[in-house]
């Protein structure tokens, strides 16, 4: 059998025993062709391929302009196709037994512009019930970096109006103070007169904000609600509850607040997950930068 012949019965095996889905074989055929091609180009043969034959593959990969990501799974294709080889008998080892994928590199969160928060925070209606509490919760997660599950579980007795503080419970019910400004103070006061009773009427509930029934918010339904605005906002493609957490997080350091501060508010039990904003505020400071020096472009 030639190499061809070995990937094609190695296709065939994905397809009759794995079970595979669709999209998944497609995957995987995609994969097998780009390696099909590297053998034919080399003149190779994939009972004979190498170590080092791996590396000029996945060069020639990368100089094509497939991306990391892409890259990984080929990886993983080619492991599982030679272990299919020592599994036939066909080899008595894998070559590239114990190699492992690029490593991806940790996307960087999106964030928003001061300006595009602007255009979030008015976009509910302030003259109902609902609105009135939908800009509270928008303005309450910008202004104090709550998780989405963290900001549905806020109970009135988590929030002092005369400190400007609220308590939260984040991972594994640790509980933190998060101060929060006066925008946000303003806000929840106006919920609280004009708002949250509308919805609550005569019931007891415990959490801060609620349904239009009056009961506790679900994290889909704040999901939804930030959905909403956000189209509204013209920011449909790049909003979640988790965005305005990572814009907070960044306008804080780019304003020149501590790391460990920030790690702090954000409820991080290891700082290197908070360093990752330092790259977003160093790429707003660079923005800002080339913005605003006179010499900072050339002409």
């Amino acid at each position: 059998m030639d190499s061809d012949d070995l990937l094609d019965a190695f296709l065939l095996h994905l397809k009759t025993e794995r079970r595979l889905s669709g999209n998944t074989l497609s995957a995987y055929g995609a994969d097998l062709r780009r390696f099909s091609a590297f053998l034919a180009d080399h003149g190779g043969d994939a009972r004979k391929f190498t170590r080092s034959d791996l590396l000029d593959h996945l060069t020639a990969l990368r100089d094509g302009g497939l991306s990391a990501r892409s890259t990984a799974r080929h990886v993983s294709t080619m492991r599982s196709f030679f272990r299919f080889l020592v599994r036939e008998g066909v080899l008595a080892a894998s070559p590239i037994s114990g190699v492992k994928a690029p490593r991806l590199g940790r996307p960087l969160p999106k964030y928003l512009t001061l300006s595009q928060v602007d255009r979030l925070l008015a976009a509910p209606d302030g003259h109902t019930p609902e609105g009135v509490r939908d800009r509270a919760m928008l303005t309450i997660l910008y202004a104090s970096g709550l998780r989405a599950s963290e900001a549905i579980g806020v109970e009135l007795d988590d929030v002092d109006l005369e400190e400007a503080v609220l308590r939260t419970r984040g991972k594994g019910s640790k509980e933190r103070i998060v101060p929060i400004g006066q925008a946000a103070l303003k806000a929840i006061e106006i919920y609280l007169e004009r708002g949250r009773p509308e919805l609550v009427k005569n019931k007891v509930e415990a959490h801060l904000f609620v349904n239009f029934r009056g009961g506790q918010l679900t994290r889909q339904g704040l999901y939804k609600i930030v959905r909403r605005h956000a189209l509204t906002a013209g920011l449909a493609d790049r909003m979640s509850p988790h965005t305005l957490r990572h814009t907070f997080a960044t306008h804080l350091l780019a304003g020149g607040c501590d790391l460990r501060a920030v790690q702090e508010m954000l409820g991080h039990a290891d700082i290197s997950t908070t360093q990752m904003y330092t790259h977003l505020s160093g790429e707003r400071l660079k923005q800002v930068y080339f913005d605003a020096h006179p010499r900072a472009t050339a002409g």
